[in-house]
């Protein structure tokens, strides 16, 4: 007698089911992404190419290429709009602002991260808390603050701002890479003699590189775009102290109907240009630092 199992094929003579990985949530996504690429490269390119147009051609045709690519805006912009100098200045305020908090925000955020003291918890929520905190509800008392300390109108004022308005999200962010790196090393280096602060630059700090290098690109950027505070801080008495913000802000307001607008949208090139370059060079240390800090 034949049975039916006679006449079933194997598993290996079976059609194999294609699995789509992708699916139809995956290429949604896809379809997102394309589309979010497009939103932000669309006017960062919109605004390069506009800055090598005439007025004329801005608002003539807006999509079309410039006639000529030349660099005469640029000049303009850097010499007669004295975008160098405001360049020159954010640099140095941002550059002090970052070293500052990283220097502030990783020893903070190691101690609450490995070590456990009455008191812990509270200061990290204190930490936290400052996230929630929107900055333009603390400009007028901001604004008397440092007043007071005789900080008004200088780039430290606004170094020392900055530094306190980023250590928020510094803490919280490095507080959680911390506790992600292992306690042996630590422990090994304790028992070999190592000091504490010893061993949290000799030991600590490199292994956390990844996560340090990636809160400091976002607050490079942070605080390279903010406009708010330098307002309130850099009076219009002290121009030549103003960051590239002001500076931009200033090339569309002072000029009226004359304004040049191939002028300002070359300041908006030169103010975009060193943000990006830091980012295509670190955005690799940026993901992995992302990554590593949310798996234990």
């Amino acid at each position: 007698m034949v049975t039916d199992q006679a006449h079933r094929p194997s598993s290996s003579e079976r059609p194999e089911k294609r699995k789509n990985p992708l699916g139809i949530f995956g290429a949604m996504s896809h379809l997102a992404l394309v589309i979010w690429a497009i939103l932000i490269i669309g006017p960062i390119l919109w605004t390069f190419l506009a800055s090598f147009k005439t007025n004329t051609e801005i608002f003539g045709d807006p999509l079309a290429l410039p006639a000529s690519f030349g660099w005469d805006s640029w000049g303009r912009a850097w010499e007669k709009a004295h975008v160098g100098q405001y360049m020159l200045n954010t640099i140095f305020v941002v550059a002090c602002s970052t070293a500052a908090t990283m220097l502030l925000g990783s020893m903070a955020a190691y101690v609450l991260a490995r070590y456990t003291f009455p008191g812990n918890r509270l200061i990290y929520f204190l930490f936290v808390s400052g996230m929630t905190f929107p900055v333009f509800l603390a400009l007028v008392p901001l604004f008397f603050v440092v007043k007071n300390l005789g900080l008004l109108d200088t780039h430290l004022g606004l170094i020392l701002v900055y530094t306190a308005y980023s250590l928020p999200f510094t803490v919280f962010f490095l507080s959680a890479f911390f506790k992600t790196l292992p306690t042996s090393v630590a422990e090994a280096a304790m028992m070999d003699g190592c000091s504490h602060t010893r061993t949290f630059f000799q030991i600590m700090v490199p292994m956390a590189k990844p996560g340090l290098i990636s809160i400091t690109i976002f607050n490079i950027l942070g605080q390279w775009n903010q406009y708010l505070l330098p307002i309130v801080l850099l009076s219009g008495n002290v121009e030549d102290k103003w960051v590239i913000t002001q500076g931009v802000a200033n090339i569309s307001t002072s000029a009226g109907y004359e304004a040049d607008w191939p002028g300002m949208f070359a300041a908006l090139s030169i103010a975009i240009v060193p943000v990006m370059i830091i980012y295509i060079i670190f955005q690799r240390q940026i993901q992995s630092g992302l990554t590593s800090g949310a798996v234990k």
